[in-house]
């Protein structure tokens, strides 16, 4: 089902407010020691073709019902058989000053100082599922044979300890998604980052988002 990408945010924001979840104290932002992993979306390289979701799916064996990893299909641009959509990524946005970790009372939600990927420790998580509600990016969910939150983690327990990318970077046919160090300014995403007009998703709420896009400029963006 297609929606459009400034009725996807402008919800999320709504849902937040209301729920009075901007008021929540972030956490101060970290010192990495090591990696600070970070990924861009380009939103112009983007065809929707979902490939992305099916390795997701298949590498961390994320149950049906559920998903990490969501592309979001704008509303068509322009007239059949010349319109145009522009595509979203929705998940976890790794964020520097993670809402989901300041919430959590025991520890199960925690950002990893090694690398900076926010995560979820099932074996802490006591089932209160305030992280769930204190993400402003509504990317968690209930594993429904874990019974704990779950969500993207850059394939931390897969992809990553085998030395290789995540899933749905190796995966993307059209090399939309960029992965790697934001500390090294060698990398690819840095570089990127460096030169590309790029933009985060609710900046203006602190998160620090480690999720950057660069912007299709034929699809709905976001205000």
């Amino acid at each position: 089902m297609s929606c459009s990408r400034r009725k996807f945010i402008a919800s999320g924001c709504a849902l937040v407010l209301g729920t009075g979840l901007a008021n929540i104290p972030l956490v101060q932002s970290m010192t990495i020691n090591g990696k600070r992993y970070a990924m861009l979306h380009d939103e112009s390289k983007c065809i929707g073709c979902t490939a992305c979701m099916d390795a997701c799916r298949e590498t961390n064996l994320v149950p049906e019902g559920v998903s990490r990893l969501e592309i979001i299909r704008s509303e068509p641009q322009g007239e059949y058989p010349d319109a145009n959509y522009s595509f979203f990524r929705k998940s976890c946005q790794h964020c520097d000053n993670p809402p989901c970790v300041e919430v959590c009372p025991s520890g199960a939600s925690f950002r990893d100082e090694e690398t900076g990927i926010v995560d979820v420790n099932p074996d802490k998580c006591v089932g209160c599922q305030y992280c769930v509600a204190a993400c402003p990016y509504q990317v968690r969910f209930i594993h429904p044979e874990k019974n704990t939150p779950d969500k993207c983690n850059f394939c931390r327990d897969t992809n990553l300890a085998q030395g290789k990318l995540p899933a749905c970077v190796s995966a993307c046919p059209t090399q939309a998604l960029i992965f790697g160090d934001a500390n090294d300014p060698a990398s690819a995403i840095s570089q990127q980052i460096a030169t590309k007009p790029t933009y985060r998703n609710k900046v203006p709420l602190g998160t620090d988002p480690q999720l950057f896009r660069i912007a299709d400029r034929n699809g709905d963006l976001p205000s």
